[in-house]
């Protein structure tokens, strides 16, 4: 199996290591939910919630934003020029070593 390593920083600060597997289609939402960390995923991953909205705090490349992710994030709360949803970010050998932060709670 081969397997990623990112560090996602938490709402308090506290910086946690995920190791997630590249090759079973997962996201990083799932990731975070899998380690417990407060990510909602109210919508399951189809980017229709932005609860599970991170900002990305490394020079790692993404993929280009869906039209649902930017359609999604042009209504969330706590936006900034690098929030990207996690549900929308799959775990892929590209992002070993990427650090996020997970954005506030929405209102």
């Amino acid at each position: 199996m081969h397997e990623v390593t990112v560090t996602v920083v938490d709402r308090e600060g506290q910086s946690h290591t995920l190791t997630g597997p590249t090759d079973m289609n997962m996201n990083l939402m799932e990731l975070c939910r899998a380690y417990e960390l407060p990510v909602l995923g109210e919508c399951g991953g189809m980017a229709m919630c932005a609860t599970c909205q991170v900002y990305l705090e490394s020079n790692t490349i993404l993929p280009e934003q869906s039209d649902a992710e930017l359609d999604m994030l042009d209504q969330a709360f706590f936006v900034k020029t690098n929030s990207r949803l996690g549900c929308q970010i799959q775990l892929n050998d590209s992002l070993q070593g990427a650090c996020f932060r997970l954005a506030p709670e929405s209102l």
